[in-house]
Parts: C-alpha cells; structure tokens; sequence
C-alpha cells in the first residue's frame, strides 16, 4: 500500500463517495486514521442503537454491502488500493462489533479497544484476506472479520 500522496490531493470532500469512504472526512486526519474512523463510527452506532435490533442489523449489512462499492470506487479513483484515509470499512467493522451488545461506555470502549486491536494486527485469517483479496470486497473483508472476531469476544465479556 503505498500512501506517499496526501488525502487531500487524492479525494475531495464534496464528492458523496469520497466523503463516505472518508469517514465523514475523519480519514483525513495525518496520523492513525482508521482510529479516528473507528471513532466516526461511535456516533453511528448510537443513532442506530435507537432503533429495533432488526433495523440495526439491516443498516449494518448495507453499510457492508454498500462499503464494497464505496471503497473499491474511492480506491480506484485515487489509484491507490485501501489507501488508509479510505476508512468506511472502519465504520462497518465497529458497528459489527457491537450487533446486540449493551450500551454502556464501557462496552463501547472495549468494543472500540477490541476492533481496533484486531484491525491493527490482523490475526489470520484477516491477514490472509488483507492480502490476498482485492477490491472493495477484500477492503472491506478483513475488517468485516475483524468486527466479527470482536463482536465474538465483546459476548464472551458481556
């Protein structure tokens, strides 16, 4: 992955599919933009614990579902494959991490910590997906298994 050319000369703002796989523009930050996006996705989590079990389950499957084309199409615009500012895949793997989980501020520290820990040091089998698949798919896979690999240790805890 090379990441030499700033964000900000690769991705503008104001296009939806660059803002979304930005993070809200969190992904921009100079330094650990997948934690500030693992951040963005706090606020998200959230709103969405507002509403049934089923409806957060549904909205989590299409951010996956529409991270796949957000991220390949960010990627490919910057021609740069999982450029680190692209941090949608980030959102999706944290709201993973917390499907039914209690909402304390606790669990949302250590649903953050534990997402974050996996993601960070790619465990296989997410090593294995972060390198050998490609495209939006494989963006977003490795921390879809990486949310999946917390969310299991966030029931083990709570």
């Amino acid at each position: 992955m090379t990441n030499k050319v700033k964000p900000s000369e690769l991705f503008t703002l104001s296009n939806p599919i660059h803002f979304l796989a930005l993070g809200f523009g969190s992904g921009l930050s100079p330094k650990a933009p997948g934690t500030f996006g693992t951040l963005a996705a706090i606020p998200v989590f959230l709103l969405l614990s507002y509403f049934s079990s089923l409806t957060y389950l549904v909205a989590t499957l299409v951010v996956c579902i529409a991270g796949i084309y957000i991220c390949e199409k960010a990627a490919n615009d910057a021609g740069v494959h999982d450029h680190g500012a692209i941090v949608w895949d980030e959102i999706a793997g944290f709201l993973i991490t917390m499907i039914l989980v209690p909402i304390t501020w606790q669990t949302i520290l250590v649903g953050f910590v534990l997402f974050r820990v996996f993601d960070i040091f790619k465990p296989w089998p997410i090593s294995f997906i972060d390198k050998h698949i490609g495209g939006g798919f494989g963006i977003m896979l490795d921390d879809i298994v990486a949310g999946l690999l917390a969310l299991g240790c966030m029931h083990l805890i709570f």
